[in-house]
């Protein structure tokens, strides 16, 4: 007895070790090191830029970069202390996803949905969202618990930006074996979106752009599945959120425009 409840005891104090706080205030659950990640996101990363098709068109290499540094620009320690690397990935797939380490991954896809820098800051600084609230810890940790574990992490971090729900194919594809189970909550998408949002206001991006953004996935993204469904809150759910985060962002995004930052990242292609 004096044994089963010293092991509980050691349980519960090694959970509450691990509880942390998200950038919302929102509780979180962390057993996975980043160091661990970061060396799974590594090879992850490795095999996606070896195996998938990288795009050569230069003005959509320019395009991607210039928002994607202007951003990354705006991150803090110890994620601004981190070189970033960047992959464009050929690929009509509508999608992004950032990794722990400092990796980002575009799928050229999403080039034909984002209408201009702003839209595409809003996937970008949503992707790095993800990374820095440590969303991929809390679920590698949580999937360690359950013992699902973790087979690619770019299908945790990406989501699809179509309606959030993966085909077969895609999962397996992607090397994917995570059961039943979805790539991201609902709570950590919107978490996301209110990060991203001040990621790409602080950079110079307006923070508008991301109901834009929104609206032509609803327009062009066909048919969704329900709410309950899909990895990312439905798109009217969506735009009601980052309608209201207006109010927080849009004067971060006139600072910075008062502190002369106006990316020029232009679609020349």
């Amino acid at each position: 007895m004096n044994s089963s409840k010293l092991l509980i005891t050691l349980m519960v104090s090694l959970l509450i070790a691990a509880c942390s706080t998200s950038p919302t205030g929102r509780p979180q659950l962390i057993t996975k090191s980043d160091a661990e990640l970061e060396a799974q996101a590594a090879s992850t990363f490795n095999a996606y830029r070896s195996t998938l098709p990288l795009a050569t068109d230069r003005g959509k290499i320019d395009f991607v970069a210039c928002v994607a540094q202007a951003v990354v620009a705006e991150l803090n320690p110890p994620y601004s202390d981190i070189e970033w690397e960047l992959a464009i990935f050929e690929d009509k797939q509508v999608n992004a996803f950032a990794m722990p380490g400092g990796k980002i991954g575009v799928y050229t896809g999403i080039l034909e949905i984002t209408e201009d820098q702003n839209q595409l800051a809003a996937v970008i600084g949503h992707e790095i969202a993800h990374v820095t609230a440590r969303h991929v810890n809390e679920r590698a940790s949580r999937g360690s618990l359950t013992g699902i574990g973790i087979e690619a992490l770019a299908v945790i971090m990406g989501g699809g930006y179509t309606g959030g729900a993966y085909t077969a194919s895609q999962v397996l594809g992607a090397g994917a074996a995570l059961g039943m189970e979805l790539p991201m909550g609902r709570g950590q998408e919107s978490e996301a979106d209110v990060v991203g949002l001040e990621y790409m206001a602080k950079a110079g991006f307006d923070p508008r752009a991301a109901v834009d953004l929104w609206q032509n996935m609803a327009a062009k993204g066909g048919k969704t599945p329900p709410e309950h469904l899909s990895t990312h809150p439905a798109s009217e759910t969506r735009i009601e959120n980052l309608i209201g985060q207006w109010q927080k962002t849009l004067p971060i995004y006139n600072e910075a425009l008062a502190d002369g930052k106006n990316p020029q990242c232009k679609k020349t292609w």
